[in-house]
């Protein structure tokens, strides 16, 4: 019987994935007791790496005061503000510092700790630009960083001033959209504003002695949890503020010269100074996703061809499961489905999931749907009179389809898999949302840091193509070596 054919292949399949989800978890656990800290890594100068490649700012040298004073260590997830955020709500992380702003609403989702630093909301253009008021941006768009309060006091004066927003989810994308005149405006924290231009950003900022409240800045817990880091970190932020140690870390980053983090500027003017000054950061970044891309290649065309003979079996239980299978994880973005497993999915197992593993699970689940589509077109594609033949030789539907079917069906796909090995190889960069360190994540902290979008997002572009390239004469050569 078909049915128990595919029985054993099912137990391997699930037995893997349980295999990953636990070793990760093994891992995660590992690391107990210390505290998991999410945060946006490219938030400067609250949160960005230096010219070492290590997380630095206002609140990373707070957070490593408040550990080394009451003896805890912590484990920095850097990512997008939005998951960032999100992995505190659900439970994957303990603790968020990112420039977050305290408002109403997010004191129904989080506890959050006495304000460390006092924000105000600068509105910013191109400089020599024809705007000058606020009323000149009546039919203008106005860019705008979501989650922000930033974001949210500009929007509370679209309807006042007549102007549209248009929404972003990373800083430097949405200060060179401005730069580029696709949109008239931005508002943004003034320090970080102050940052990005003294970092070479062509922005200016307007009105800068009229500033709009932006609120007070907080570490954030899950709400009803962690309450003794919440009340560490109060306590050590009243000591830092008495002892001067606080003065020394805002002084440190905001009057300080930026020089100070980036290293020497002149390696900013050209990419090839930029590749040389970030060539470990580059090569860390290609790794994580050579790993990504290999491991998801391998098991997703596993899963792939698992589905594909589900989706030929005799039985009609086994064709539907394939087809339902097939039908959901291709018709699932890959960030929404990274999204889910990472952020969502925890929550409702109550057990975290570490990043790795959670992109590794939606590559497997997305490129092997869609890896199982065509093969099971492949074998469909073999003629019906092979399986006839064979059966007609005393040949059972099982040995038929292995001895026969399936040798041809795989020939015929060959172009498939690697068309769909250079599309997995593409869509890691999708991950960098979930906050591993590929080569994609790892060109927007260099951003955050330098504020050189055109150069580094070029250099990235030129790695893609060159690694994709190597990877197409490979899959070339070896369709030759089949066929």
């Amino acid at each position: 019987m078909v049915t128990k054919r595919y029985k054993p292949l099912l137990a391997v399949m699930v037995a893997f994935f349980l295999a990953i989800f636990m070793a990760g978890t093994r891992a995660d656990a590992a690391q107990k007791p210390n505290y998991i800290i999410s945060t946006d890594a490219a938030y400067a100068p609250f949160d960005f790496q230096d010219k070492n490649n290590q997380y630095v700012g206002i609140d990373m040298d707070i957070l490593k005061e408040v550990a080394k004073r009451n003896n805890f260590t912590y484990t920095l997830k850097p990512m997008s503000f939005n998951a960032a955020a999100q992995m505190v709500a659900n439970g994957q992380a303990d603790g968020i510092i990112a420039g977050m702003m305290i408002n109403d609403a997010r004191k129904q989702v989080y506890d959050v700790s006495d304000p460390y630093y006092q924000s105000g909301v600068a509105w910013i253009t191109k400089p020599n630009s024809k705007i000058k008021s606020l009323s000149d941006l009546k039919g203008k768009t106005v860019a705008l960083k979501t989650g922000t309060a930033a974001a949210n006091y500009g929007a509370s004066l679209k309807d006042k001033y007549g102007f549209k927003v248009k929404y972003f989810n990373d800083t430097d994308t949405m200060y060179n959209d401005v730069v580029n005149g696709n949109t008239a405006a931005t508002f943004e924290d003034y320090p970080v504003i102050q940052y990005a231009i003294k970092n070479g950003m062509k922005l200016e900022v307007r009105n800068p002695k009229d500033l709009g409240n932006g609120g007070g800045v907080g570490f954030f817990v899950k709400k009803g949890e962690n309450a003794l880091l919440l009340q560490q970190f109060n306590t050590t932020l009243a000591e830092m503020k008495k002892d001067g140690t606080y003065d020394k870390i805002i002084n440190k980053y905001l009057n300080s010269s930026q020089k100070t983090f980036v290293g020497d500027t002149s390696d900013n003017n050209s990419m090839w100074g930029i590749l040389k000054s970030n060539k470990s950061a580059f090569w860390k970044g290609l790794v994580e996703t050579a790993k990504l891309t290999v491991a998801g290649i391998v098991l997703a065309s596993l899963w792939g061809l698992l589905l594909g003979l589900m989706g030929t079996a005799q039985s009609k239980f086994w064709r539907g499961l394939s087809t339902t299978i097939i039908y959901t994880f291709r018709g699932l973005p890959l960030m929404v489905l990274a999204f889910f497993i990472y952020i969502g999915l925890p929550g409702v197992i109550g057990m975290k999931i570490p990043a790795f593993t959670a992109g590794l699970l939606t590559l497997i689940l997305n490129e092997g749907a869609y890896t199982g589509a065509f093969v099971r077109g492949g074998f469909d594609s073999v003629n019906i009179g092979q399986m006839e033949a064979a059966r007609s030789l005393g040949l059972s539907h099982r040995q038929a389809m292995w001895k026969v079917v399936v040798p041809q069906g795989l020939k015929m796909t060959v172009p498939s898999f690697v068309n769909q090995f250079i599309i997995t190889l593409k869509d890691t960069s999708i991950l960098s949302a979930i906050g591993i360190l590929e080569l994609t994540q790892t060109g927007t902290l260099i951003v955050a840091r330098n504020s050189q979008g055109f150069r580094v997002w070029g250099i990235i572009a030129i790695i893609y193509l060159i690694v994709i390239t190597l990877l197409t004469w490979f899959s070339n050569w070896l369709e030759k070596k089949i066929n």
